[in-house]
């Protein structure tokens, strides 16, 4: 039981730390590509006929962001399937909270980053649902150039979501692996935490998605 712990606490350790780095300013790709959405939604609203061409790419956006959530839903959906025993375990007869063991603590980090991902896909939808709406008007209307500042905030609050979504969901990877086997959580958190740094980080050249 002793060594489960140890192995938790690293794995938990190793997530929490990556998720701190996210809050770098300017140094990872999430922040600039924020911008890109920014200015094409800028561009798209001046340049005449681009109107289709603007439902087209939300409407794949928006795709892409129902399908995130779909699995975050179906993914969450499982695991309190499964983590019910263990969740009724860790409470006394009295209905009081019980002794908390390694696994469920998992189950529960588990069950909070599927819920996380869930809320943030959902709402990158709810953005992108708002911002098809915007760049389906004439750009040369007069209503397209009242919600056009409205439509740069929500395509820019959608791809930050969307991507909060998705690394949620990739983070799920090494909750799961000590779950199946402690020792090796750590391990997975690391390898996962440097590959989604290293898609992260921005290059000047290009950024990498």
């Amino acid at each position: 039981m002793q060594a489960d712990w140890v192995w938790v606490g690293l794995t938990l350790a190793v997530l929490a730390l990556y998720e701190a780095v996210l809050v770098l300013p300017q140094s990872l790709a999430l922040a600039r590509h924020a911008g890109l959405r920014e200015e094409w939604f800028r561009v798209v609203s001046v340049q005449k006929g681009s109107e289709v061409l603007a439902v087209q790419t939300l409407r794949n956006s928006l795709m892409s962001a129902t399908m995130l959530a779909s699995t975050a839903a179906l993914a969450l959906m499982g695991t309190v399937s499964l983590a019910a025993p263990s969740l009724h375990e860790g409470f006394d007869a009295a209905g009081g909270p019980a002794t908390l063991g390694p696994r469920l603590v998992l189950e529960l980090v588990l069950l909070a980053l599927l819920f996380a991902s869930l809320v943030s896909s959902m709402m990158a939808v709810r953005f992108y649902n708002h911002a098809g709406f915007i760049g389906g008007m004439p750009v040369d209307s007069e209503a397209r150039a009242r919600w056009t500042g409205a439509g740069v905030r929500y395509v820019r609050r959608a791809g930050v979501l969307y991507g909060v979504g998705l690394r949620q969901l990739v983070l799920v990877v090494p909750v799961v692996a000590t779950l199946l086997l402690p020792a090796s959580g750590p391990v997975a958190a690391v390898v996962v935490a440097a590959v989604l740094y290293s898609l992260d980080r921005f290059n000047d050249v290009g950024a990498r998605s």
